[in-house]
């Protein structure tokens, strides 16, 4: 369980997550992702770095339940700093990232897609961001990176999800593939991003994060400026006592 690197073939690096049951991360864990992607960017031999997920679903975002049995804002604190510390680990990533999703991508899941330089996913793959009905707020910074803006806050304001197929067909997806074919596709990916010139694809990663409309860094860390505004209001703490309780609350949303 945790975060692991491996090298499957010359200039590739898999970052692989693994938080049974539904890669739930507590705060450490967004801060061992953090350092295991930068570290796999900052490895000269390293041309592309695909991050993967064991288990049931890519990532559920952050552990609910860590929160709930920490007192204070500890728990709440390590979270927003821990995410921000891996989403901006894979946006500043020194070479391309491949997100390889499988299952749900929720939450700050949809943090880690988001920022991506490319995403490949399987048929069943679907994206979303319910925070609302966790008493959070954040990653509409990432998932507007996916979808157009109008369809960002409908799902956002509904908590609803969206499929890779749909993804696809707005570009953001560059893959759809059966299940079993997820880390195949994703390696193929990668492998033709690391047949580049190691010194090349570094400076093309740069060049093309400094042309982005959107600083990500600083519209998210504005997001989460309401999230402790709801904290501190109590919205927060009121909305999350029920989760877990509503009818039909299944394992995956009661973990995430």
């Amino acid at each position: 369980m945790g975060v692991s690197t491996s090298v499957p073939e010359a200039g590739i690096a898999v970052v692989t997550v693994d938080y049974p049951p539904v890669n739930a991360l507590p705060v450490r864990g967004w801060y061992d992702l953090a350092a295991a992607v930068r570290a796999a960017g900052a490895d000269p031999e390293v041309r592309c770095v695909v991050l993967a997920a064991e288990g049931r679903g890519f990532n559920a975002g952050v552990d609910i339940k860590e929160m709930q049995r920490t007192p204070g804002h500890e728990a709440l604190l390590g979270a927003n700093h821990g995410c921000r510390a891996a989403f901006s680990a894979v946006y500043d990533c020194e070479v391309p990232v491949v997100a390889a999703v499988h299952g749900f991508c929720l939450g700050g899941g949809v943090g880690l897609a988001g920022n991506a330089d490319a995403v490949v996913a399987t048929e069943d793959a679907t994206f979303g961001l319910p925070e609302l009905d966790r008493g959070a707020l954040g990653a509409a910074t990432h998932l507007a990176r996916l979808v157009p803006q109008h369809l960002m806050r409908a799902l956002y304001y509904t908590s609803r999800t969206v499929t890779a197929r749909e993804l696809h067909g707005y570009g953001s997806v560059w893959r759809v593939v059966p299940p079993g074919e997820l880390a195949a596709a994703a390696r193929e990916l990668a492998r033709e991003i690391a047949a580049k010139d190691g010194s090349l694809i570094r400076l093309a990663k740069a060049a093309i994060n400094g042309i982005d409309p959107v600083d990500v860094h600083r519209s998210y860390r504005f997001e989460q400026g309401f999230t402790f505004e709801a904290n501190l209001s109590g919205v927060a703490d009121r909305v999350r006592g029920t989760f877990g309780t509503r009818p039909g609350t299944d394992e995956k949303e009661a973990q995430a």
